[in-house]
């Protein structure tokens, strides 16, 4: 089944699943977020996505980590089924940073919600409409949300899990136009705090700082329209020189 876990020094989430989980996790979002242009204004959230799409698609066709992982058989149920069988399946598996898999749990929301309103065009509550209520992709999309908040909820403390989900759900956080050079931002300070306490302790803030875009989300804006006004370009086409991830990454 699909399996989520945070990584040992919490830098980010570990997804892992067989062939199938990951494959049905992969379709669910391809679904879910449509194609380039599909919703507007929120190509910087979709290229977010979609780059956690990349990652999945490697694990399972075998260009990242994979494990054993017991299944449940032992010698006694075989002589029972009189089979033979391996008692260990083969998981793929991949890591993704804690803001950015925190970013794209939200996004997730409104791409539902955008994706429901195409589904039922004439309905007045798209995601109660029966084209939508038992949708597959979507149900798929809520179960890898729900496994990310069970990894943060284990990360941090009770009272801090709830000022996250709290941010997260105040206000429906939108991610229509967001400027996501500021999650890279984000996405680097938080990986350059070495302690897993002090990460944990940080999340609360990142999460705030991502969804409440005070004064440096806009500043950053601010410059990312400005240049990409000045080169008549996208401004998802616009990166800046002295924001750099790690080389090494102890998960």
């Amino acid at each position: 089944m699909l399996t989520l876990h945070n990584t040992e020094n919490l830098a980010g989430i570990e997804i892992s699943g067989d062939y199938f989980d990951l494959d049905a996790l992969y379709m669910a979002l391809v679904m879910i977020i449509g194609d380039e242009g599909d919703y507007g204004d929120y190509e910087g959230a979709w290229m977010r996505v979609l780059g956690l799409l990349y990652d999945i698609r490697h694990a399972f066709q075998g260009h990242r980590e994979f494990e054993f992982v017991l299944n449940g058989m032992d010698a006694d149920r075989m002589k029972l089924l009189e089979i033979i069988t391996p008692d260990k399946n083969l998981y793929y598996k991949v890591n993704v940073y804690y803001p950015e898999v925190l970013f794209v749990t939200i996004a997730i929301n409104d791409f539902i919600r955008l994706y429901a309103r195409q589904q039922a065009k004439s309905a007045p509550f798209p995601l109660m409409d029966k084209k939508n209520l038992w949708d597959t992709y979507i149900a798929n999309a809520r179960l890898f949300q729900s496994l990310v908040a069970n990894c943060l909820k284990e990360a941090v403390t009770e009272a801090s899990y709830k000022r996250v989900m709290n941010l997260i759900h105040k206000d429906y956080p939108c991610t229509e136009g967001y400027t996501t050079q500021y999650l890279d931002l984000l996405n680097i300070r938080y990986l350059n705090i070495k302690e897993k306490e002090e990460r944990a302790k940080a999340l609360s803030t990142t999460v705030k700082r991502m969804v409440e875009k005070g004064k440096e989300y806009q500043e950053i804006e601010r410059t990312v329209i400005e240049t990409a006004t000045a080169n008549n370009c996208s401004t998802e086409d616009i990166g800046f020189t002295d924001l750099d991830y790690p080389e090494e990454m102890q998960w």
